[in-house]
């Protein structure tokens, strides 16, 4: 059903999806934006992600974002809890230097953009993909997105207009 409903939208074979899209993700193929993102669900998302906020290669800010109790998404207005950390915060360190001073470098090349400079205000949001017990030091961290066409100034959302 799902394959069906990615493919071919809704349709007798899909199935009932409540969702507001209308599948059909690869119609039109690359030239159209047609695309799905193939990643490995990481269980340790109920434990909430880690929002590295960018100013240019800069790291200016880190966010825990921790579903609510049940939850997968930390979304703002559903309920999750921000904690907000600095860009030295010790918990983060292997995290913040390896990303910092050996994968930052890979990032533009690796989505064909070697010659343009890394955006001036980005998100990264990270997800513990290691096993529970796993020493700080040998975490793993997945990259579940970049953001830098719609940045959010978290410690602020509460300043903005609710009419």
């Amino acid at each position: 059903e799902f394959v069906e409903f990615c493919l071919n939208g809704r349709t007798s074979k899909s199935g009932t999806w409540t969702t507001t899209g209308v599948g059909k993700y690869l119609e039109g193929g690359k030239a159209a934006g047609g695309q799905l993102v193939d990643q490995r669900f990481c269980p340790r998302i109920v434990e909430g992600e880690l929002r590295y906020n960018m100013a240019g290669d800069s790291l200016v800010g880190i966010i825990h974002k921790k579903p609510k109790l049940g939850g997968i998404s930390a979304v703002s207005g559903t309920g999750s809890i921000y904690t907000f950390y600095g860009p030295e915060e010790i918990k983060f360190q292997n995290l913040t230097d390896n990303f910092l001073k050996r994968d930052m470098a890979k990032i533009m090349p690796s989505i064909g953009l070697e010659r343009e400079p890394i955006p001036l205000w980005w998100t990264t949001d990270f997800i513990n993909a290691s096993p529970p017990g796993t020493k700080l030091e040998d975490e793993k961290w997945i990259v579940g997105e970049f953001n830098c066409s719609c940045v959010g100034i978290s410690k602020c959302l509460a300043a903005y207009c609710q009419d």
